[in-house]
């Protein structure tokens, strides 16, 4: 009868940035966290930690999660200066505590953007990816019932690119990496998602002014084409969707310049 073999373990030393509230002074501390298992991910780990600070009646560590598979977005941190902590192409809920060593010490802290506010701990206020969002409005292409899939031909390397810029999931780690907490990675996925379908032509102008607009509004910073943005991304989505959505911007800034002026916008004869 063969044994059933366990997982290993480690130990290591937290190094957490702890801050009550947005007008709160804020610090790191530490704390211990043994014989963890190495198959344990990330947010396990610190459930476990938390576990044993409500045992010692202390606060426990705040931090934002939802579906821990790499789908929403909402886990984000910073780890050892990394947003999302070491891996390639994966959120927070996907590192496992395999990807460190025993004895280790682990830096986590929220991400660092002045358009994401901090709430508490761990926890940043990331809203205004929601209001770019909503900037961008809707389309009036049919919706309801599946059209045929014949009826709106649609090039499958444009069909691939929407895919792959619709994978972004809005988590924040391009805003967290570059220096200047751009967002022009997220907007430019979110606008060339639409951008690149026959279904969002109509808006495709108006789509583009307004989600940049209000991104720029919103506090963040300019692009200066580092690529920490893409490299930091959970869903590895390309910088070359920033190259396309400048595009986009310059073609609907000239076209909004020499729109045609009704004659009751313009004061003509009635």
């Amino acid at each position: 009868m063969v044994a059933e073999k366990s997982s290993k373990t480690l130990s290591v030393t937290l190094r957490v940035w702890r801050q009550a509230g947005p007008d709160a002074p804020g610090k790191f501390v530490d704390y211990a966290a043994a014989n963890l298992s190495t198959d344990m991910s990330f947010l396990e780990m610190l459930d476990v930690v938390n576990d044993e600070l409500t045992v010692k009646g202390e606060e426990p560590i705040a931090f934002a999660h939802d579906c821990r598979e790499g789908i929403c977005g909402t886990c984000s941190c910073t780890i050892n200066g990394k947003p999302h902590g070491p891996g390639h192409g994966i959120a927070t809920c996907q590192t496992y505590m395999r990807s460190f060593r025993d004895g280790d010490t682990i830096v986590v802290e929220p991400f660092r953007a002045r358009a994401f506010p901090l709430v508490k701990d761990l926890v940043v206020d990331r809203s205004a990816f929601d209001r770019i969002i909503q900037a961008g409005g809707f389309i009036t292409a049919r919706t309801g019932s599946a059209p045929d899939a014949n009826s709106t031909p649609v090039p499958k390397t444009d069909a691939d690119l929407a895919m792959d810029a619709a994978a972004c999931i809005g988590c924040g780690a391009c805003v967290a990496a570059c220096k200047n907490a751009s967002a022009m990675l997220f907007v430019s996925a979110k606008v060339s998602q639409l951008g690149l379908l026959p279904q969002g032509q109509p808006e495709r102008d108006q789509r583009v002014l307004a989600m940049v607009g209000t991104m720029d509004t919103l506090g963040f910073g300019n692009c200066t084409n580092q690529y920490e943005c893409s490299a930091a991304c959970p869903k590895t989505i390309s910088h070359d969707f920033i190259a396309r959505m400048n595009r986009d911007y310059l073609k609907a800034s000239v076209r909004a310049a020499f729109k045609p002026v009704s004659a009751s916008a313009s004061g003509g004869a009635g």
